[in-house]
């Protein structure tokens, strides 16, 4: 979730996150899993953004990028989606606000959730709030996951994600995708 070029240039720790989430969905599409990818951009003159938000009234005003077609909100290349993974395009924090990906996701029979994403404050902890009260089973990568503060990182991933989610590392999680001999 919002692994996209804006977002993803910001934050030193990016680099380490895209590998780990590279290596998630490699071994995602290697268990014939779903991804479905989920990035933030507005219509042109920014519409959906009310003065009061403070998160995007800060980037209408400023009218650059974050734009439906601007480079700034397009997929990071480095865990580009293949030709047939869904984009879903959402219009606040949390990757259910002002999308239709509860639809996608009840469509493609999902029940269960793997999240990673950029920030463990913003779209992670926004996301898995909301996936929960839909009642859906979650799963955290904790290391495909970071913020700008690593300790607010550390509290949501240790303390707080394990009320409503499974907290991973990726190679924990590609490990249980390993068939039991």
């Amino acid at each position: 979730m919002d692994l996209q070029v804006g977002i993803t240039s910001r934050y030193a720790d990016a680099p380490q996150v895209l590998d780990r989430a590279a290596e998630a969905i490699t071994a995602a599409r290697a268990a014939g899993l779903s991804i479905v990818y989920v990035r933030v951009a507005f219509r042109p003159g920014f519409p959906e953004v009310s003065p009061t938000n403070k998160t995007f009234s800060r980037i209408s005003a400023s009218g650059l990028g974050y734009t439906v077609d601007h480079p700034e909100t397009q997929i990071d290349p480095r865990v580009a989606p293949a030709p047939d993974d869904p984009i879903v395009l959402k219009k606040r924090i949390s990757a259910f606000a002002g999308s239709d990906l509860d639809v996608l996701l009840r469509g493609l029979g999902a029940t269960h959730l793997v999240l990673c994403g950029i920030a463990t404050s913003g779209v992670v902890l926004s996301t898995v709030r909301q996936a929960a009260d839909l009642d859906y089973e979650l799963t955290v990568l904790t290391d495909a996951c970071c913020d700008s503060d690593p300790e607010v990182h550390r509290v949501l991933t240790e303390k707080v994600f394990p009320r409503q989610a499974t907290t991973l590392t990726v190679a924990q999680w590609v490990a249980s995708l390993a068939p039991v001999r």
